[in-house]
């Protein structure tokens, strides 16, 4: 297999320049840290991402997607009553101080779980759902390796202290990204900023709702082992971003140092749309099939984080020959770089824009001829 390098044209590209003198990204009193563009998917700066931590209340990011998969499926309805159990009701740590003689709604129990981290709200509705908090760890785990959680363990619903209890700061932005991704209609309750509950007020504890109107998400969490940890997720001029900073030393730092974050990386870099779906690329050359060339790119919207400036970006498509039929829509043939210089700043997977069915058999045989003759001489 050869491949073949074709350097495109810059007007191809909504955005055209690239600056090499980007500030380093803001060193933080944390014991790990990622920042990810989820436009684009790409991680910008990272500490420890793939490092095992405690994530205390975190992990009720993973009870809130099973949730709204159960609202999604049926097996919920925000308007349905449930009532606490004895074991949900006794819960450690902070709750939403369910009476476990009234029945709560889903929707109230949603609410209580995001803005008042409510233990006993997470257990009531990891019971209503698996049966049993055990039962609703086992759908967690499940759950986390279809997402790609590959560093991942849970062992109950509200992140309280267990041995066994561990997950990443890029596992917790996989999570993050695919819950704002999949439920963008319960999404808006991570910003809600105080909910009130059998007569009690408790405020959202992610003090960055208060400070910066471009953050509308997304969970805290805190125990002595895990220290201070917050999810902050952003949303300016149409980009959306996640940051996770964990193992802080207070409230306040975990704020400072998730704002210093997000900053450094909305301020330096910028996320434009290169290529819209379905949009033509390339042509590559077909040997073996019923036509002699198809049309390569993107079957998804393809956005690209690079920093602001005016270097210029050259793209180079590498498409990996020969091309054989039969090929299917969407098969991988070949990688599009960005590159400055001898820098590489992006990557991103090139597929077939349409089915390619074979050739009959006269076809194919001299297409063979003609790939004996290219591989020999």
């Amino acid at each position: 297999m050869k491949k073949h390098l074709l350097a495109l044209g810059l007007s191809l590209f909504a955005f055209q320049s690239f600056a090499a003198d980007v500030p380093a990204a803001p060193a933080l009193e944390a014991s790990a840290y990622l920042f990810f563009d989820a436009q684009s998917g790409q991680i910008l700066t990272s500490k420890n991402p793939d490092a095992r931590i405690e994530p205390a209340s975190l992990t009720k990011l993973m009870t809130a997607y099973l949730t709204f998969d159960a609202l999604k499926n049926g097996r919920l309805k925000l308007d349905q009553q449930l009532t606490a159990s004895e074991r949900a009701w006794k819960s450690e740590g902070s709750r939403m101080f369910l009476d476990p003689k009234v029945p709560v709604s889903v929707d109230n129990l949603i609410k209580g779980m995001i803005v008042q981290s409510g233990n006993d709200a997470c257990v009531t509705l990891a019971e209503a759902i698996a049966g049993s908090e055990e039962g609703f760890a086992q759908m967690m785990n499940a759950q986390a390796k279809k997402l790609g959680m590959n560093n991942t363990h849970f062992t109950n619903a509200t992140g309280l202290p267990d041995p066994q209890l561990y997950t990443t700061v890029r596992d917790l932005a996989t999570l993050s990204n695919a819950l704002i991704r999949d439920f963008p209609q319960y999404y808006p309750t991570y910003s809600i900023k105080s909910f009130t509950y059998n007569n009690i007020t408790q405020p959202n504890r992610n003090l960055l709702l208060y400070r910066d109107s471009s953050v509308d998400g997304l969970k805290t969490g805190h125990t002595d082992s895990a220290g201070f940890n917050l999810i902050a997720s952003s949303k300016r001029d149409g980009r959306r971003v996640i940051t996770v900073v964990v193992g802080t030393k207070s409230m306040e730092a975990r704020a400072t140092e998730s704002s210093k974050l997000l900053n450094w990386g909305l301020s330096h870099f910028q996320t434009p749309k290169l290529y819209d779906a379905g949009k033509p690329l390339s042509k590559v050359t077909v040997y073996k099939g019923s036509a002699n060339e198809l049309d390569v790119g993107f079957l998804q919207p393809v956005y690209v984080t690079l920093p602001r400036g005016s270097e210029e970006v050259t793209p180079v498509l590498e498409t990996v020959q020969p091309v054989l039929a039969p090929v299917k829509k969407g098969a991988e043939l070949g990688t599009l770089k960005l590159m400055s210089g001898n820098k590489v700043l992006a990557e991103r997977k090139v597929v077939a824009l349409q089915d390619i069915e074979e050739a009959g058999f006269f076809g194919r045989m001299w297409d063979s001829i003609v790939l004996w003759f290219k591989n020999t001489f």
